[in-house]
């Protein structure tokens, strides 16, 4: 079965809470019990949508047991492999029905229990609802580079958001309908919806500790993903590359020109060579800079043509109510 638009319900819930899960046998039985309580806290209908991104541990039998126990108000769509969390979310926006739809990350690092002030800020009208994360629990280097790529990001790109890492996120209707109509194979789903919303807005959250599990997020996955975030958003990089190419090729001809009157004028030397070797060095290093930058922006031409699926649902467990005409 490939990716194709969920099924919409008879009674369709206000807020659908979307969670990507990968290897989260240790987390689940916790997540469980308090985000349902924090739920039926708000007073409004809604349902939870899981996505298992293909984990290897007991974590679609803990799936499948929440749905036994709260079928009408839980969904569980099943990868057939391990696809990445930016098309488990993707996925998950897809089934989500609610009118809103609030996205969270298993390791209860963002407490099931803030997700009332987003609600409350859609319910004010607002169709975007950001995070910022206060006294962040993750180490220093986490920290450092994300502050670090924040700025970047605020300078080369039209994304403005203050704490990109953040998962939970709330999305309106007319938010997550622009999103599932996107095409585009990588992207960074926040920054793609505060450039479709019209009433953006950023609210503080608490930030705990990971409840258990390790973070599936090294720091290459870090740079992997902001990567995609300014190369799927920006050409700059690109125009200031060939800025510095046009720079380098100009003092490179110069110093050509400086050496052959010096040849001309004081005779061959060869105290200088070595001061060549580290020129020419420095010229190949950024060449090779270059290649791998335009590198990035081929490969997602490369991946965007291709056309395959995001991901491949095995099965989506659901209650039967749930089954009617697409929304």
């Amino acid at each position: 079965m490939l990716s194709m638009p969920a099924p919409a319900a008879r009674g369709v819930p206000k807020l659908s809470i979307v969670i990507p899960v990968y290897n989260e046998e240790g987390v689940l039985p916790t997540l469980f019990a308090r985000i349902y309580p924090a739920l039926d806290a708000l007073g409004v209908s809604y349902e939870v949508v899981f996505v298992n991104d293909g984990s290897k541990d007991r974590s679609v039998a803990l799936l499948r047991q929440q749905f036994s126990a709260r079928p009408d108000h839980t969904r569980v769509v099943l990868f057939h492999a391990n696809f990445g969390q930016h098309s488990a979310v993707m996925a998950g926006l897809s089934y989500a029905r609610g009118d809103y739809v609030v996205t969270l990350d298993a390791d209860l690092q963002n407490p099931p229990e803030e997700i009332s002030k987003l609600v409350d800020m859609l319910d004010q009208g607002y169709d975007y609802v950001g995070t910022i994360r206060q006294h962040r629990q993750d180490s220093w280097w986490r920290r450092w580079f994300s502050k670090m790529l924040n700025r970047l990001r605020e300078r080369i790109t039209p994304v403005h958001m203050t704490d990109q890492g953040c998962m939970m996120r709330g999305y309106a209707r007319s938010v997550v309908t622009a999103l599932n109509q996107t095409r585009e194979v990588n992207t960074f789903i926040p920054a793609l919806a505060s450039l479709y919303a019209m009433r953006p807005i950023e609210v503080p959250i608490s930030h705990e500790e990971r409840f258990a599990g390790q973070s599936k997020y090294s720091l290459y996955s870090l740079i992997r993903l902001n990567f995609d975030l300014i190369t799927g958003f920006s050409v700059v990089p690109l125009q200031l590359f060939s800025m510095v190419g046009m720079a380098v090729a100009t003092l490179s001809a110069l110093l050509v020109v400086y050496l052959f009157v010096r040849r001309v004028l004081v005779g061959p030397e060869a105290e200088g060579l070595f001061t060549l070797f580290g020129v020419v060095f420095f010229l190949i290093g950024i060449a090779l800079f270059g290649i791998g930058l335009l590198g990035e922006y081929v490969g997602r031409i490369y991946a965007q043509v291709r056309e395959r699926p995001r991901y491949i649902v095995e099965a989506v467990l659901e209650a039967d109510s749930v089954r009617d005409n697409p929304r």
